[in-house]
């Protein structure tokens, strides 16, 4: 597995990190022993990257976690976990104040069994009630983590990139790193254009999710999926397109963002050790020349449509905690 580093930060880990989502159960369920099991595989390759949050399972993933990292040795892996997403209620589910981050970073601590994490991100920036309350309270409060030892680096996570970006010029707070999800994929490519301006400013760069939230399952996307139904029914008509030809196109949506996207790893989340070990193949071996020409292909027919759902989750979250009824799609 080629080895990388981080921006700026002088951390060098795997090319592919291991979102550990998964861990909490947030796909179905999972157990100690996958879960162990995942975990050491894919340190075997060198350090490893691992992606968590106190939302991925409502601690679960964090707790889960916590049976194992404490008895592995501290440079083995990176651990990155997150602020500000924690409850399933819409109502409860979002606090971006000074003090809940404060205690938030404690709380996953305890769960990880750690004294410190690596990384420490303001979890899916975009549901927040604007960007000041980040700005001028979720921030300044990592800082004063980063400041008491209780983590190195600095991130920002979200979907809508023009968010993150917003937020990357107007802090008065050193971020570190952005964690984008599904836009450097073989359905949309946004992260391109912000990554030159990101990475001259020395910020690490994560791209997360390249089979796109399960849109390039090989069976198709999950029932809860937000994109719009046309651009999933042109990816389930493009991966029969693929089973025809007898080519995997989770590899391939894999592949792409690892080849195709300038970001300083791809992350993917799992628990199974057996899917793990076919992320770590893929990851490993170039695509051949009949599969190089579907994922061209494949790219080509996806051009036609925006390649993103923006606005989707947050309009339906705006309705939940607002008690207005609709039959959008919430759930991630």
């Amino acid at each position: 597995m080629k080895i990388v580093e981080l921006g700026k930060t002088g951390i060098r880990v795997q090319k592919l990190g291991l979102g550990a989502g998964p861990f909490g159960s947030i796909y179905g369920d999972t157990n100690e022993k996958e879960c162990r099991d995942t975990l050491t595989k894919a340190l075997e390759s060198g350090p490893l990257y691992i992606d968590t949050a106190p939302w991925y399972g409502q601690g679960k993933s964090e707790k889960m976690l916590g049976k194992f990292l404490p008895d592995i040795p501290r440079d083995k892996f990176v651990i990155a976990t997150k602020v500000a997403r924690y409850d399933t209620d819409p109502k409860k589910m979002f606090d971006f104040t000074h003090d809940r981050a404060l205690a938030s970073v404690d709380e996953s601590l305890k769960l990880l069994g750690l004294d410190y994490v690596d990384i420490i991100q303001v979890h899916d920036c975009e549901f927040a009630p604007n960007i000041d309350i980040i700005l001028n309270e979720t921030l300044p409060a990592l800082e004063k983590v980063k400041k008491a030892g209780k983590a190195k680096f600095i991130g920002v996570t979200g979907y809508p990139l023009a968010v993150l970006d917003e937020i990357i010029k107007k802090s008065t707070v050193k971020i570190d790193l952005v964690l984008g999800y599904t836009r450097g994929s073989m359905v949309n490519q946004d992260l391109s254009k912000f990554l030159p301006d990101w990475k001259e400013r020395g910020i690490a760069v994560v791209n997360a999710s390249p089979i796109a939230m399960g849109l390039f399952r090989k069976n198709g996307p999950q029932p809860w999926h937000p994109a719009q139904n046309e651009l999933k029914e042109e990816i389930k008509d493009c991966i029969e397109l693929c089973n025809a030809e007898n080519i995997d196109i989770s590899r391939l949506a894999l592949r792409y963002s690892l080849d195709e996207i300038d970001g300083d790893i791809v992350l993917c989340g799992t628990a199974r050790p057996a899917e793990l070990d076919e992320n770590i193949k893929n990851a490993t071996t170039p695509l051949t020349p009949s599969e190089k020409f579907m994922s061209e292909k494949i790219v080509t027919r996806l051009s036609q449509f925006s390649g993103h759902w923006e606005g989707i989750e947050l309009e339906a979250y705006r309705n939940r905690i607002n008690d207005v009824e609709d039959d959008l799609p919430f759930f991630r």
